[in-house]
C-alpha cells in the first residue's frame, strides 16, 4: 500500500497499515530509516503543533469549487448566514453558492478594463479589489488597467460608476485598506499615482475630508480599521492597527514596530490652515507582543480579529493580534478595545515635556467643535504616546507562541454541550494550511490546545482569504485556484473510539450513542470532557480498545519492518517487543508513521509486538503484530520478495524526499 503523504491523514481513511514484506534491496534499509529520521528531527515541532493534520475532502461537489483559472489576486465579500460567497479575481467576478445537501453552482460577471491601450498586458488587466454591499446590489471597485474604477453589479447587469479615486489601488500588489460608515468611507488609498507617495489615512466621502499629516507615520502597513461605538456618539473612534518602520535605528532594534492609531468619528479638522484639512485627533500606540520569560519578541503585526463582547459592552472587546518575528516564528497576542481606549485618554506624549494644552490631544469634541491650533500643533509634532499597550492577563504575555508562521486569523467564541464557553481560532499558514485553536478558561488561567491542521484545499496553495461564518458555521477560505467551505465540527476525523474523541480536546464534538458527533447534530447533550487534561476519562469504559493482532509468517534471517500511524503528533509511539522497548518515536514527528526495522531476523526476535501511544496519561495499543516463523521458505522465495521490496515506488519516492529535507 501506497502511503499517504507525510504528515496527512486523509478524513475517512482506513488507518490500518500493512507491514512491508522482507527486503535485501541494494539500499539498506536501516540507512534510509536513519535518513528518515534525521529528517523528522529536523522538521519537526513541539506540543504547542497541531495534535493531528487531516485533509478536508468535503463532500463531492458541495464544498469546494474551481476558478476554472488562476486568480493571483482575490477579495472575498460573504455575508453571516447567505450561502453565496463573491469573490473578485481578474477582469471578473465570481458568485459561489453553498446550499445547504445540495451542489454547489458558480456565476461568473465579467467586468474588464475599459482602457483602450496600455505599456504592458499586466497593466491592462483589471484587478477586482473591493466588494462592498448595497442597497440595491454590489460595489465593485478594481485597478482597471491603473486608472481605478467602481461598478454596480445589480441582478448580473454591470453598470459604471467611473472613475473613483481611494476606492481601489493602481496595482493589486499594493497594500490598501478600505472602510465603510454608512454614508462615510475611509481609504488609505493614494489618490495619484505618481504624486503623494507617503501613505495616509484618509476620509474620501461623507463630510469634509481629511487626511494625516506626512510625519506622523513611517512607511506604514495597514492591517484592519475598525469603528467603535463608545458610550457618547461624539466620543466614537476609528481605530486603526498597522505596522510602521522603527524610528530607532540602533541596529539591535527590531525594524519594525506594530501601531494601533486612534482618530476621533466626529473629527472636523482645525482651524488653521495648516491643520483645516487634517486629522486633528491622531494619536498611535505601541503593541506589545513579547515574552519575557523566554525572552522573544514579535515585533511584525500580520493580523487582527475583533471579538465583540457578548454582552454588547465595547471595552471588553477582544482583539487578537498574529504577530511574527524575523525568523518567521508566530504569537497570538490578545488585548482589549478599554486598555487601548485607556492608553490614549491617560498616558502622556512621546518626547513631549511641557504641559498638555486643554483639550489634552486626541480628545473628543462635542457638538462638532474644531480642535484648537495648539492641541493639534503638539499633537502633530508628537504623535506617540508614551504608555504601550500590553497583552490581557496578570503576566501581559502572549496567549501563546509558535514555530509555525501564521498570517490570517478568524476568532469563534462558542458555547459547548455543558455550557462552557471556548474561544476557537482559525490560522492560516504560510504551508496553505489551517491550524485550530482552543483557548478555554478565564484569561488568567486559560489554556490553549492546539487540535490540529487542516488541509483545505484538493490543490495544495497558499491561502488569499478566509471568513468566518458564526450562523452558517463555516469557514470559508479561497487560494488562487479555488474556493472552499470547511465546517467549524470536524469531528469524523477524530477515531480511536469515546477516548479518541474526547483526547481531541474539540469543543464542537462529543461521544453518542457510539460515535464521535458534532454538539450541533444532537438533540441531546453529547459526553464532552471537562478536565483538559485527562479527557479521556470521562469514558465510560476505563480502557481504550486493544488493537486487533494480526499475524505474518516469516523465514529466519530476513528483513522486516513494522509501522504505527502516528495519529497523535502529542504522543510518544513505542515498539515493544514482548516487555522490551526496541523504538521509540518522539512527539512532533512529520512522519505518518514509527517503524521498527528487524534488519536480520533470529529465533528470539519471533513473538508479539505492540505498538503503544503514550499521551500523557493516555496509554492505548495502536498496533499488535505477531511474527511466526515460516517453515519451508527458499532463498529463491526470499529473493523474490526482497526484488518487490526493492521495485517499490514508495521507496524510489521516499529517498530523494528525505534528502530534500536534508538539504533543507
Amino acid at each position: 500500500m501506497t502511503p499517504p503523504p507525510p504528515g496527512r491523514a486523509a478524513l475517512g481513511a482506513p488507518r490500518a497499515r500493512v507491514p512491508g514484506p522482507p527486503t535485501r534491496s541494494g539500499l539498506p534499509l536501516r540507512l534510509l530509516l536513519l535518513l528518515w529520521a534525521v529528517a523528522v528531527a529536523a522538521q519537526g515541532h513541539t506540543r504547542s503543533g497541531p495534535r493531528i493534520s487531516a485533509v478536508w475532502k468535503g463532500r463531492l461537489g458541495q464544498d469546494r469549487m474551481d476558478f476554472g483559472q488562476a486568480e493571483p489576486h482575490t477579495v472575498l465579500f460573504h455575508e453571516p448566514g447567505s450561502s453565496s460567497v463573491w469573490v473578485g479575481g481578474r477582469g471578473k467576478v465570481y458568485l459561489f453558492d453553498f446550499p445547504e445537501g445540495k451542489n454547489a453552482s458558480v456565476r461568473t460577471v465579467n467586468i474588464g478594463s475599459t482602457r483602450g491601450s496600455c505599456q504592458d498586458k499586466r497593466d491592462c488587466e483589471n484587478y477586482i479589489t473591493l466588494l462592498e454591499k448595497e442597497d440595491k446590489g454590489m460595489l465593485v471597485c478594481g485597478t482597471n488597467a491603473r486608472r481605478p474604477s467602481c461598478w454596480s453589479l445589480v441582478n448580473n447587469t454591470v453598470e459604471s460608476l467611473g472613475e473613483r479615486r481611494g476606492f481601489a489601488p493602481f496595482s493589486p500588489d499594493e497594500n490598501s485598506l478600505v472602510l465603510f460608515d454608512g454614508d462615510q468611507v475611509y481609504s488609505t488609498i493614494r489618490k495619484q499615482e505618481y504624486n503623494g507617495k507617503v501613505p495616509r489615512f484618509r476620509r474620501i466621502q461623507g463630510e469634509s475630508e481629511l487626511y494625516t499629516s506626512d510625519t506622523v507615520m513611517q512607511n506604514p502597513q495597514f492591517i484592519k480599521a475598525t469603528i467603535v461605538h463608545q458610550d457618547q456618539a461624539y466620543d466614537d473612534k476609528i481605530y486603526y492597527f498597522f505596522r510602521e518602520d522603527n524610528p530607532d535605528k540602533n541596529p539591535e532594534a527590531p525594524l519594525n514596530v506594530s501601531r494601533v492609531a486612534q482618530l476621533c468619528r466626529g473629527d472636523q479638522g482645525g482651524e488653521s490652515s495648516l491643520s483645516v484639512s487634517k486629522w486633528n485627533t491622531f494619536l498611535k500606540a505601541m503593541l506589545v507582543c513579547s515574552d519575557s520569560a523566554t525572552n522573544k519578541n514579535f515585533n511584525r503585526l500580520q493580523d487582527v480579529f475583533l471579538l465583540p463582547d457578548p454582552n454588547g459592552q465595547w471595552r471588553d472587546t477582544r482583539v487578537y493580534g498574529v504577530f511574527s518575528n524575523p525568523w518567521n516564528y508566530s504569537a497570538v497576542c490578545v488585548y482589549s478595545l478599554g486598555d487601548i481606549d485607556k492608553v490614549f485618554r491617560t498616558s502622556s506624549l512621546k518626547g513631549y515635556h511641557g504641559g498638555l494644552p486643554n483639550p489634552r490631544p486626541g480628545k473628543c469634541l462635542p457638538d462638532q467643535q474644531p480642535i484648537p491650533t495648539e492641541t493639534f500643533q503638539v499633537a502633530d509634532s508628537h504623535p506617540e504616546v508614551t504608555q504601550r499597550v500590553e497583552p490581557l492577563g496578570p503576566l501581559k504575555t502572549p496567549l501563546f507562541h509558535s514555530k509555525y508562521h501564521y498570517q490570517k486569523v478568524v476568532v469563534h467564541r462558542m458555547h459547548a454541550s455543558h455550557g462552557e464557553t471556548f474561544h476557537v481560532l482559525y490560522l492560516t499558514t504560510d504551508r496553505g494550511t489551517v491550524h485550530k485553536v482552543v483557548e478555554s478558561g478565564p484569561r488568567e488561567h486559560n489554556l490553549v490546545f492546539n487540535i490540529m491542521e487542516i488541509q483545505p484545499f484538493r490543490r495544495a496553495a497558499a491561502i488569499q482569504t478566509m471568513t468566518l461564518d458564526v450562523q452558517r458555521r463555516k469557514l470559508y477560505v479561497s487560494s488562487q485556484w479555488e474556493v472552499s467551505q470547511v465546517p467549524l465540527d470536524l469531528c469524523e476525523v477524530y477515531g480511536g473510539g469515546c477516548h479518541g474523541c474526547l483526547m481531541a480536546r474539540d469543543p464542537y464534538c462529543g461521544w453518542h450513542q457510539g460515535r464521535c458527533v458534532s454538539i450541533y447534530s444532537s438533540q441531546r447533550p453529547v459526553l464532552q470532557s471537562i478536565n483538559p487534561a485527562e479527557p479521556h476519562r470521562e469514558c465510560p469504559n476505563p480502557n481504550p480498545d486493544m488493537a486487533p493482532l494480526q499475524k505474518v509468517s516469516l523465514a529466519r534471517n530476513s528483513r522486516y519492518y513494522l509501522s504505527c500511524p502516528m495519529e497523535s503528533r502529542h504522543a510518544t509511539y513505542l515498539w515493544r517487543h514482548e516487555q522490551n522497548v526496541e523504538q521509540s518515536c518522539e512527539p512532533g514527528h512529520q512522519s505518518p508513521n514509527c517503524i521498527l526495522f528487524i534488519e536480520n531476523l533470529t529465533a528470539r526476535q519471533y513473538g508479539h509486538y505492540r505498538c503503544e501511544a503514550q499521551e500523557g496519561s493516555y496509554l492505548r495499543e495502536a498496533q499488535h503484530w505477531e511474527l511466526l516463523p515460516e517453515d519451508g521458505a527458499t532463498a529463491e522465495h526470499l529473493m523474490g520478495r526482497a526484488r518487490a521490496l526493492a521495485t517499490c515506488p514508495w521507496l524510489s519516492f521516499l529517498l530523494p524526499l528525505l534528502l530534500g529535507l536534508l538539504v533543507h
